[in-house]
């Protein structure tokens, strides 16, 4: 098959964005195991090092911040972000058109400003979702259950999360998510009406 380019709108694209620990990666999860919604996830490329058990190609695109510096001057990202110094975040245009080739949309599980930018980009065929979590509080409960980064970092991420809280009402659409199984629901209402649209 023909490589589809990127601008010949294609597919459709789902955004889910969040502060980090709104619950998004488990709603994404959900989406991703309803047959009928025709998902595939788009894996981010990073710069970061790996976690656990991440696996490179499944979980991130892992990439030194020498590569990823390369590809952004050789344009090859749909978006991307310098998070926090020399720790980047970003979407390959390849990634999008792998996904389109097999015929399927494509759902991110991004940060705010990446959600933002793709749905600028591609405003009629783009719905951008913003999972917002119950209080600042209970998000930074909810990062220390994860144990996997240290006390500065969570601080980081709740710093950076009262700013992302502030871009919600620039998203399609807002799912509070205070109860798990009515966001589950929600999400797949609000994505299967946008598909069938």
């Amino acid at each position: 098959m023909a490589t589809q380019n990127i601008d010949n709108k294609v597919g459709k694209l789902i955004v889910f964005s969040a502060p980090s620990g709104s619950g998004k990666t488990t709603i994404v999860r959900h989406l991703l195991g309803i047959d009928n919604l025709n998902l595939e996830f788009s894996i981010s490329a990073t710069s970061r090092e790996k976690r656990g058990t991440e696996k490179d190609g499944k979980d991130y695109y892992f990439l030194s911040a020498k590569e990823f510096k390369t590809k952004i001057k050789n344009d090859e990202f749909l978006e991307w972000e310098e998070v926090y110094r020399d720790n980047f975040y970003g979407t390959l245009k390849t990634e999008v058109t792998r996904i389109w080739e097999q015929g399927k949309n494509v759902i991110f599980d991004i940060d705010v400003s990446g959600g933002l930018r793709i749905k600028r980009k591609y405003p009629e065929q783009t719905i951008a979702i913003f999972v917002k979590p119950p209080s600042i509080d209970e998000l930074k409960i909810r990062l220390k259950k994860r144990k996997t980064e240290t006390e500065d970092k969570i601080n980081m991420r709740v710093a950076k999360a009262s700013a992302e809280l502030a871009t919600a009402p620039l998203f399609d659409i807002i799912i509070v998510n205070d109860d798990l199984d009515k966001a589950l629901i929600d999400a797949k209402k609000i994505v299967g009406d946008f598909i069938n649209s």
